[in-house]
């Protein structure tokens, strides 16, 4: 007999998520079904929920890097998808203009 316990240990939770993608994903949640999401909305959703008094009316695109990097990070993991277009892009491979959406 061993005194492996290693069945007995509860999973171990995944690492919190980023502000930023869990803004993505709490304004794509509040979208219809068969709606997406431009980067800036989801930019200039979180520039309001970070907004100082002496922050301009631009603080949106301070953000933007970051609502790109974490809709990258959340495509892949499979949470939402990156669209051109309306279809599905590889999210290590695109450029333009783009949106999100929850993952259907």
């Amino acid at each position: 007999m061993s005194d492996d316990n290693t069945n007995d240990l509860p999973p171990k939770d995944p690492a919190p998520l980023d502000p930023v993608a869990t803004v993505i994903l709490d304004q794509l949640a509040a979208l219809p079904a068969d709606k997406s999401a431009a980067p800036d909305d989801i930019a200039r959703a979180y520039a309001e929920i970070r907004r100082k008094p002496s922050d301009g009316r631009d603080l949106y695109k301070r953000y933007r890097r970051a609502v790109k990097e974490q809709a990258i990070f959340l495509a892949r993991i499979g949470r939402i998808e990156i669209t051109r277009r309306g279809e599905p892009v590889d999210p290590d491979d695109f450029k333009g203009v783009w949106r999100m959406r929850l993952k259907r």
